[in-house]
């Protein structure tokens, strides 16, 4: 089931790719074009997609369409099957483990660097986790059908999904380690960091109560170590939007589990000169092949922030 689709009013009609696609809301509610928000929002603004060989994006791209994401809206529901795999271009991701008693921690964060729904070609069927927007933006989605097929022909697409899978699951290992062993401070600025690395600006719309669900902790607990950082002139927090004020200061103060989850340790340039944030990155060595030059240009994008 496509939760995306059951979730979000709007209807997607696929045109030739030289026209690009076009969203609209059904019924009588006012018709919104995304034509040219495809211009806009290319899927090239995917980096693993940017990541591809001209000729393996042209064949994929006549398969993508361009759906908007709400915030709060969910892509996968636990234990469920979907019929699309996710390419964000703008906006996060997060996936939630789902406990028994209803809490649900992050374990890991998503955004134009990666894709969502591992679990279509990796085996395993169903998704293990939640998948819920929490930050607004747009994805393109790829049919489960057609991810297997180009993950099963073994080109570059399959070493680049390949290469993030083992990027994703450096940062769920580390996210636990994280989270047992370090002070809830530090856990919020590992993740208003790995958030900021996600998003255009310096401001975040999350309120304590969903930043108390994402760490897995009392709200309470959230409230004194956000107070702490404001008082400290690190953030600002005015009802449910999170301005960073001091980047650098806020890099001072989190642990080692963000570097490591972005590859900083292992690598010796992390960003281009003269870009501000670090960006994630995979932390692995270059492969042998006919894929490394599609894995050089992964790192080139990511790490420059195209």
């Amino acid at each position: 089931m496509d939760y995306a689709s059951s979730l979000l009013p709007y209807d997607s009609v696929h045109l030739p790719s030289s026209e690009g696609e076009i969203d609209y809301y059904a019924g009588r509610k006012r018709r919104i074009a995304f034509g040219q928000l495809s211009a806009l929002h290319s899927p090239r603004k995917n980096k693993l997609l940017a990541a591809l060989p001209d000729a393996d994006y042209e064949r994929v791209l006549p398969h993508l369409d361009i759906i908007p994401m709400l915030p709060g809206s969910t892509l996968y529901d636990a234990d469920g099957h979907s019929s699309f795999a996710y390419f964000p271009i703008a906006g996060i991701v997060s996936s939630l483990c789902v406990m028994e008693n209803g809490a649900a921690p992050a374990v890991s964060i998503t955004g134009n660097e990666g894709m969502v729904g591992i679990s279509l070609f990796m085996g395993g069927g169903a998704a293990p986790n939640r998948t819920v927007v929490q930050s607004a933006g747009y994805a393109y989605r790829l049919g489960a059908n057609r991810m297997r097929q180009e993950f099963k022909a073994g080109g570059q697409l399959c070493q680049l999904l390949l290469r993030y899978t083992q990027s994703l699951i450096t940062q769920v290992t580390q996210t636990a380690v994280c989270n047992r062993y370090h002070s809830l401070e530090q856990q919020l600025c590992r993740w208003l960091l790995l958030s900021l690395d996600r998003v255009p600006t310096n401001e975040l719309c999350l309120t304590h109560e969903q930043l108390a669900s994402i760490l897995g902790v009392r709200r309470e607990g959230v409230t004194g170590a956000a107070g702490k950082l404001q008082e400290a002139g690190v953030i600002r927090y005015r009802r449910g939007h999170i301005t960073v004020l001091n980047h650098i200061k806020l890099k001072e103060l989190v642990c080692e589990c963000y570097a490591v989850i972005n590859g900083d340790l292992n690598r010796s340039a992390g960003k281009c000169a003269g870009h501000g944030r670090s960006k994630p990155v995979f932390n692995s060595e270059m492969p042998i092949g006919n894929h490394a030059t599609a894995v050089k240009r992964y790192n080139q994008f990511v790490s420059c922030g195209i």
